[in-house]
């Protein structure tokens, strides 16, 4: 018994999808994005239909079924019943697609990754767990030089770093908005006013690149400065980031 030309293309594009599933989700062990399967199913309806559709009779053979349905008077019940029935599909389906849903959203920003304990920064191998900023503490034995040091720290956040995070450090800098995820703003009580200085370091240094595989991947636009930035640089910047927002870096001393 000969299949029909259209059963034919349905078993083959159900076939190909099923065949992703199966793959990607039993033998990979690794799920495959629903848009991306839309996707290839979008390139894989348009190659079954060229193939199916190759010739004159080829053509004729494949909507046959549906030039049948469509136009012999003894089909009228099944012709009012597919004819019913696919509009209600379609209709659930979108009614479907715009429920809310309570999961949270795939792809979610974490605004304060862990860090490592240790990380190679400048070369060398540093314990960020007892790193700390080596002018914080002119702050209270030298003001006047831990003003100097604060000023150097806004030059260099000025040159490098306003552009993304903004001149009022709100996250809102000229080129803000072509950035996704947006920069962070660090007037908010839940960005820097929660972190470590050896946190910082290591988050400036290292940018982008620098944060943990083992949750990648991450979404970050910040430059591994320490290959633009010299050490001295980055600790003034961080003493500028605190001083201009009026935070105070937390310390061990205070967890």
């Amino acid at each position: 018994m000969r299949i029909p030309r259209l059963l034919q293309a349905v078993l083959v594009f159900a076939g190909v999808y099923f065949g992703f599933i199966i793959v990607f989700d039993y033998l990979l062990g690794a799920v495959i994005p629903k848009s991306l399967l839309t996707m290839y199913m979008f390139f894989v309806a348009a190659g079954v239909f060229m193939v199916f559709t190759y010739d004159e009779e080829d053509t004729r053979e494949l909507v046959a079924p549906v030039k049948a349905l469509v136009e012999d008077p003894a089909k009228r019940g099944i012709r009012n019943i597919v004819f019913t029935l696919i509009p209600l599909m379609v209709g659930y389906f979108v009614y479907d697609q715009m429920q809310p849903g309570f999961e949270a959203p795939v792809e979610l920003r974490t605004i304060h990754p862990a860090p490592p304990s240790t990380a190679k920064i400048y070369g060398q191998r540093v314990n960020l767990l007892s790193l700390e900023n080596p002018y914080r503490k002119l702050e209270k034995e030298d003001p006047e030089e831990f003003a100097a040091m604060v000023n150097d720290g806004a030059a260099v956040y000025i040159k490098n770093c306003q552009y993304c995070h903004g001149d009022k450090l709100d996250g809102k800098g000229p080129y803000a908005e072509g950035l996704n995820p947006t920069p962070l703003n660090f007037q908010d009580v839940g960005t820097i006013a929660q972190l470590q200085e050896s946190y910082l370091f290591w988050r400036i240094a290292t940018g982008g690149p620098g944060l943990p595989k083992e949750a990648a991947p991450w979404i970050s636009s910040m430059p591994v400065w320490q290959n633009f930035l010299s050490e001295e640089e980055i600790w003034k910047v961080i003493l500028f980031l605190y001083d201009y927002t009026g935070h105070q870096p937390r310390s061990w001393e205070h967890e």
